[in-house]
């Protein structure tokens, strides 16, 4: 080939080169570079292998072949035969026929018949993404071509590197936005909606008549509930974005961000806790018991105290505040809803308080093994 042909052909690749690095889309990227592939030799058929776990391949990309066909043909190649020989070689393989090679076991029924064969490794960084697959062209494949694709396998490496952290930019963009919001859910509104709700609890005190006092009530309550839900949403929104939290983690976090949002003190006192299949029931069940004690207490002070034995968790939510009798106001507190919850995982729940002397809500749970 001489130089003036060389650029010619370069050129156009160099082009498309710009086009292809310029793309986001990692899918759109891979479609791309095997038309850029086959455009640039002419081959009739083109092919992308990506190599998944155990250098087999994970995904195969193909144009040349219509759906129909494709059909007719069945399961896509998992990299055996020449195929498997430019993964495991790792270079770039010319035959003038695919089925003189040693490697080569033959095409499945209804496959195209397929004469000459470029392969051509696609590295990413120290790593093999895949390989590009060409066959069919006029004359057979030549080590221009060789070199042209080559060149276009840099490129498109370039690219995915380019797409890959477009991608983890994108992640971490939603990450910090589901993070901000979870933020200023906690810090602002859920603040303003305590604040209001402490009015009101204040204000029920000082209104005569019964009714309206209920009335009132029954706002707070709903404004309770409200918060909850916020906090489940944020908690959400937490979980969306980061990696699975341990159980110690999570009550540490819940109890912690709880108490910020309520005059009295939270803290949390774990013993070692053995893997669980029960880690969110215990933390629902936490987040419903603390949240009654931070808002009718008027303690302090709240102490979470969460341990196991051989067989049970217990979980014990205690304060030094008002206290209640557990009779009168069990319903509103929402104390038979985790009662019910507690009974359906075969536990077993009590309450001891009484006006002026604190409560200690106490939780023992049966729990298994997460391989058991």
């Amino acid at each position: 080939m001489d130089r003036s042909a060389a650029l010619d052909r370069l050129s156009p690749l160099i082009e498309s080169a710009a086009t292809v690095v310029g793309e986001l889309d990692l899918g759109k990227v891979l479609r791309r570079l095997i038309s850029e592939a086959m455009a640039a030799t002419g081959a009739r058929y083109a092919a992308l292998g990506v190599i998944g776990e155990h250098g087999v391949l994970s995904d195969f990309l193909y144009q040349g072949i219509d759906s129909d066909l494709a059909d007719q043909i069945g399961h896509l190649p998992t990299g055996r035969g020449v195929l498997g020989t430019v993964i495991r070689d790792k270079r770039a393989l010319i035959l003038e026929r695919i089925g003189d090679h040693p490697d080569s076991f033959g095409f499945p029924e209804n496959h195209p018949p397929m004469t000459n064969f470029l392969g051509v490794p696609i590295t990413v960084g120290d790593s093999t993404f895949g390989n590009l697959y060409l066959t069919d062209k006029e004359g057979g494949f030549t080590d221009d071509d060789r070199r042209v694709i080559e060149a276009l396998g840099h490129i498109a490496g370039a690219a995915i590197q380019t797409a890959r952290l477009q991608e983890r930019l994108r992640l971490v963009a939603v990450i910090e936005d589901r993070q901000r919001i979870a933020r200023d859910l906690h810090d602002s509104v859920i603040q303003d909606l305590f604040a209001v709700g402490l009015g009101l609890q204040g204000l029920t005190r000082r209104i005569d008549d019964p009714g309206t006092a209920r009335m009132v009530d029954d706002a707070v309550d709903r404004l309770d509930k409200s918060v909850n839900s916020l906090r489940r949403y944020i908690f959400e929104l937490k979980d969306l974005s980061q990696p699975a939290l341990t159980l110690d983690e999570r009550l540490q976090d819940l109890v912690s961000r709880m108490g910020s949002a309520y005059p009295s003190a939270a803290r949390l006192s774990m013993e070692y806790l053995s893997p669980t299949t029960a880690d969110d029931e215990i933390v629902m069940l936490v987040q419903e018991g603390l949240s009654n004690s931070l808002r009718h207490s008027e303690s302090k002070w709240v102490v979470v105290t969460v341990t196991d034995d051989d067989r049970d968790v217990l979980l014990r939510i205690e304060d030094k505040g008002i206290g209640f009798d557990p009779t009168e106001i069990e319903k509103g507190m929402g104390l038979s809803n985790m009662r019910s919850r507690v009974q359906r995982l075969g536990g077993v729940m009590s309450v001891v308080s009484g006006k002026g002397e604190g409560t200690t809500l106490e939780i023992r749970l049966p729990v298994k093994p997460p391989d058991a």
